[in-house]
């Protein structure tokens, strides 16, 4: 089990919990300054400053939840709204290709 501390906590056979170990999160002057790599991974660089190490709860840290999913970041419906642009815009363009095409017919047609 991991408490909202980040203590990972043992539960054994015999009934007895021990703490066995703690997570340490990092903090940053500047969190976006940071290099996004892709897949949730995140690089340091000048701009963010170094990582300050330290527990959950103290100096802004927030806290650990065991055992949850972790909540999307993404704005739903700004992706959604883009998404429908860009098919408006396929429609689009398809639509004109289409109309090129019967226009090359049309010419094909009367050359004959």
């Amino acid at each position: 089990n991991v408490n909202l501390s980040g203590i990972i906590v043992g539960l054994f056979d015999n009934g007895q919990a021990q703490d066995l170990s703690q997570v340490a999160l990092a903090g940053f002057v500047n969190p976006s300054g940071l290099l996004k790599e892709g897949n949730n991974y995140y690089r340091t660089t000048g701009n963010s400053g170094t990582p300050i190490l330290g527990v959950a709860q103290t100096g802004g840290r927030g806290t650990v939840v065991g055992g949850a999913l972790e909540g999307s970041n993404v704005d739903l419906t700004v992706e959604f709204t883009e998404m429908i642009i860009t098919q408006r815009g396929f429609q689009a363009s398809s639509r004109t290709i289409r109309t090129a095409d019967q226009m090359i017919q049309e010419i094909l047609a009367l050359k004959q």
